[in-house]
């Protein structure tokens, strides 16, 4: 048996647009965000979403409620959710923290474990956002036979990939800048182990041994279907 689960980033921002860092700020979508988010939902629509999970700044909530006007589906939110804690960074351009703090990006975007000033890691941001998976996976039952649809953001759904990929810290900057309204697909199985079942996803008869249960959801295998995938 297998869960599908959709990463979504939120959709533009006056802070995207003029390349500004925002973390924690709680920003409003733009013209062209609300537009993107209303593509996105289009396109969702069918893609039997049965429960969705949003940050709760401002930006990702009102991605996620344009979805969720689609599919009928109410909205839960989790601050677990929000973006990466840039510290003393938040507000400031891409150009004014590199002319401050030359390099400093550069080290942040391939060091999971730095932090800016006074914010967090990219380690500490996939921490708190697994956790909001791991507790879906063993409470929401409904999930075999459906989607669940998270919105959050960019930092933070590359973070919580890598750590539902089991991948080392030094591994995590593999993952490209998501853009905005596209989305991490990823599939979970019960773990494989020689000599045991084999849940694949490919239409076979599903064997009660392959099925998720209280006792395995904790130590799922997931795998990657596509990154930065989008409307287009």
């Amino acid at each position: 048996m297998t869960r599908r689960l959709i990463l979504m980033r939120h959709g533009e921002t006056f802070y995207n647009a003029t390349r500004r860092m925002q973390g924690q700020m709680d920003t409003e979508l733009s013209e062209v965000g609300i537009k993107q988010a209303d593509q996105a939902a289009e396109f969702l629509a069918e893609a039997g979403i049965g429960r969705i999970v949003s940050s709760d700044l401002m930006r990702a909530h009102e991605t996620a409620k344009a979805v969720a006007n689609k599919v009928g589906v109410e909205v839960g939110v989790d601050k677990r959710l929000r973006e990466t804690h840039l510290g003393q960074w938040q507000g400031m351009s891409h150009a004014e923290v590199d002319s401050q703090h030359p390099g400093a990006r550069a080290l942040w975007r391939h060091d999971a474990g730095w932090a800016p000033p006074e914010g967090e890691s990219r380690l500490e941001v996939a921490a708190r956002a697994r956790a909001v998976i791991d507790e879906l996976m063993a409470d929401y039952h409904q999930w075999d036979d459906s989607t669940v649809l998270v919105v959050a953001h960019g930092g933070t759904i590359a973070a919580l990939t890598s750590s539902l990929l089991e991948l080392a810290p030094e591994q995590y900057p593999i993952f490209s800048g998501l853009k905005n309204t596209c989305w991490a697909q990823l599939t979970a199985r019960p773990r494989y182990f020689q000599g045991s079942p084999d849940a694949d996803g490919e239409g076979d008869p599903v064997i009660p041994q392959a099925r998720f249960t209280r006792d395995n959801t904790k130590d799922a295998q997931w795998y990657l279907d596509g990154w930065n995938m989008s409307v287009g």
